[in-house]
């Protein structure tokens, strides 16, 4: 009697038992649950969960074999489920310590820099033992900047990295609060040492000032105007994940920031050691190599790899272009390269994103491996000056993968750029022939949380991690995912330009949640309020299969004729006139904004597919227009003599699955729709347009159009 089916028995199975005991116990603690059962040792099962403080479920855990307590302990210290919990807990206090930093006047820029030189000292166990004696705030300040000093200088971090690294700290002895009112930096000192520094080595080789560093510029992001974005961790453990990094690998971030990819990188590299201590040393003293131009970002770096045990890691405080850079780094022989670089402004000398790139494949050895996280822009340009720098990679380097990043991810970093991860493979022109791998990696199971960003809520991450890295290992070809296809410099480089659509997702739900959003639509907007007493019976009783393995494919061009809706300022236009509807770049309501002044040349024809080229939220998405409209320049219209409601329902229905192709990167404008395809019933090798009437009038509800 070891578990039941429902877990319910709780009398007479064992795991039904345990997790009845930990479902009380977890209202005050994080529990262990272990249930045994068997009378023999051939008999012996074992199960193992894990239930945390106020969470509503345990998770299994270890496996089925009772473990010695201190292999318990480090499991559940170093759980991904105790990782989420502790993580979660950082992020709070993170919030409350920056109101506190705000409170106290000291600046953003500042703050992280606070936070890692009190790491750095805490490392020192005489000041450790002793910060809490001083008897003046500033006595503490001075101790707390010389101990840094000494503790950097004792790990050999270099004479000039040295000195910068004091300039950046000195604020803290003349700061007004710090250095002058009781028991400011002593408390910090204390919170840092209980909340950050517990974190730090409970959870190695994650990049906390990053983290921290976000989190203070989320209020204030005066970073924003610098195009200063920093990646996620779990972006920076993928970045590893692709590069294949070992215990042999030499990494080089020529924009390395707070240092987060080398941290990503070290770990990997660390853990492929296994146990090794003179391969470890060797690791973190010789094969992790950064760049980075700004000091106070540089000092960020150089802390973060030294509270992360690691003193003498060879970041550069200069610009990764200049040639002795360049010759320096070259000489270290990285065999893999990772970098976001600063995304470009509107500034004309602000350098391109794939400038960055390419020097950082200088630096690697033949066949070594860059990964690169950039706007969309850049693998979206056909022409100009991105397009001649794509054409100079191509004749250096090979294209290896393409993926598109979600669109949010970058969101703690305020900012709403729309990525894609770019892999090259260096010194190995990409021949016409070579594949390129395409992902659209759009989904990592993270979600938006008021005050704590983007989180692996639901613990989602890992496996579909697994999936990505499958798929890019084994380049994969999957409907709605992923595909390989040859490219130039002057194609787009996206996986939504070549991905083929799903449509084993058509399911009649899609067809009747169309209709009833039409039936919504025309009771609210057009004065229909009678029809068939707003019943749920279909025009035909016959009910019609689908089968979209017997559909075609046409180009949308040979569908339709394409037009340009014309309003190009609708302010002028909403605020009079009850003419004729303004449509807008929405899907709600069927895109209708308010009614507006008839202006005869600004006016597009009804009885009309009208696809949303731009728009908050709406870019990809289609609507059926019934009568004659006034329409934002971001719509294109579609006409076809064949067109009524029902069909109509039914392109809208099958051209909304196509959405997932266009975002604010990738627009759906009149010049992408003349290139694109849509999968159709056909008839005679054309679109059967009947039969797509007759489906929507075999449904429920097409009695209210």
């Amino acid at each position: 009697k070891h578990e039941s089916s429902n877990r319910d028995k709780f009398a007479d199975f064992a795991v039904d038992g345990v997790l009845l005991y930990a479902s009380y116990l977890s209202k005050d603690f994080d529990v262990l649950a272990i249930a045994v059962s068997g009378e023999t040792t051939q008999n012996l099962k074992v199960s193992h969960f894990l239930h945390l403080r106020n969470e509503r479920k345990a998770t299994e855990i270890f496996g089925n074999e009772l473990l010695p307590a201190q292999d318990y302990l480090d499991g559940y210290l170093k759980s991904p489920e105790k990782f989420r919990q502790d993580y979660n807990t950082l992020l709070e206090f993170t919030k409350k310590l920056n109101e506190k930093l705000h409170t106290h006047k000291i600046p953003e820029n500042q703050r992280a820099l606070l936070i890692s030189c009190i790491l750095i000292a805490l490392e020192d166990t005489a000041f450790k033992a002793a910060y809490q004696s001083h008897k003046t705030p500033q006595n503490l300040a001075k101790s707390l900047i010389q101990t840094v000093s000494n503790e950097l200088e004792s790990a050999n971090i270099g004479h000039r990295k040295l000195t910068t690294l004091n300039s950046q700290f000195s604020f803290i002895e003349t700061d007004t609060s710090l250095s002058t009112k009781d028991n400011v930096l002593k408390d910090f000192i204390d919170e840092i040492d209980e909340n950050v520094n517990q974190f730090i080595k409970t959870h190695e080789y994650f990049d906390v000032l990053g983290q921290l560093y976000i989190e203070f510029l989320r209020y204030a992001n005066t970073d924003k105007g610098l195009g200063i974005v920093l990646t996620p961790p779990h972006i920076a453990d993928l970045f590893a994940e692709l590069a294949q990094v070992n215990k042999n690998s030499i990494a080089f971030d020529n924009c390395t920031g707070t240092g987060g990819f080398l941290i990503a990188a070290m770990k990997k590299m660390i853990k492929d050691a296994n146990g090794d201590t003179k391969k470890i040393a060797e690791i973190k003293s010789n094969q992790l190599i950064g760049v980075e131009y700004q000091s106070y970002i540089f000092a960020l770096a150089v802390s973060n790899m030294y509270i992360h045990q690691d003193g003498k890691t060879n970041i550069i405080n200069k610009s990764c272009f200049d040639r002795d850079v360049v010759e320096e780094v070259r000489e270290k022989r990285p065999t893999v390269g990772f970098l976001n670089p600063p995304y470009k402004g509107d500034k004309k000398n602000d350098i391109e994103e794939l400038d960055f790139i390419l020097n950082n494949l200088e630096c690697l050895i033949e066949g070594g491996i860059c990964v690169a996280i950039v706007p969309m822009s850049c693998a979206l340009a056909t022409k100009g000056k991105k397009a001649e720098l794509k054409a100079e990679l191509l004749r250096k380097h090979t294209l290896k993968a393409v993926l598109s990043m979600p669109n949010d991810l970058f969101i703690d970093s305020e900012a709403s750029t729309f990525t894609c991860i770019m892999v090259f493979v260096a010194h190995k022109p990409h021949a016409t022939n070579q594949k390129t791998y395409f992902g659209y990696y759009k989904e990592d199971g993270f979600v938006k949380r008021k005050n704590k960003g983007r989180i692996d809520l639901f613990g989602n991450w890992e496996a579909i991690k697994n999936k990505w890295l499958a798929s890019y290992t084994n380049n994969d070809n999957e409907a709605g995912f992923s595909i390989n296809k040859m490219i130039k410099a002057t194609d787009e480089w996206t996986v939504e330009t070549y991905l083929e659509t799903d449509y084993k997702k058509i399911t009649k739900q899609l067809f009747i949640d169309e209709i009833r959003k039409y039936a919504s639509f025309q009771i609210l907007h057009l004065d229909i309020k009678s029809t068939t007493n707003y019943n749920a019976d279909a025009i035909q009783k016959q009910e019609l299969a689908l089968n979209t393995e017997d559909w075609a494919y046409f180009d949308i061009k040979d569908i339709f004729d394409l037009d340009k809706c014309e309003c190009s300022n609708a302010t002028g236009l909403l605020d009079a006139g009850e003419d004729l509807y303004y449509i807008g770049a929405k899907k709600t309501d069927n895109g209708v904004m308010q009614k507006v002044e008839m202006v005869e040349s600004l006016v597009s024809k009804g009885n009309c597919i009208v696809f949303i080229g731009d728009g908050q939220g709406s870019v990809g998405y289609s609507t059926y227009q019934p009568l004659d409209f006034i329409g934002s320049t971001t719509l294109t219209c579609g006409y076809n003599n064949a067109l009524n409601a029902y069909n109509g329902l039914f392109l809208v229905a099958v051209l909304d699955l196509e959405r997932f192709k266009y975002s604010f990167g990738r627009k759906y404008g009149k010049s992408q729709l003349l290139k694109a395809k849509i999968k159709l019933p056909t008839k005679n090798r054309k679109p059967d347009f009947e039969f797509m009437e007759n489906y929507i009038k075999s449904l429920p509800y097409s009695q209210l159009i």
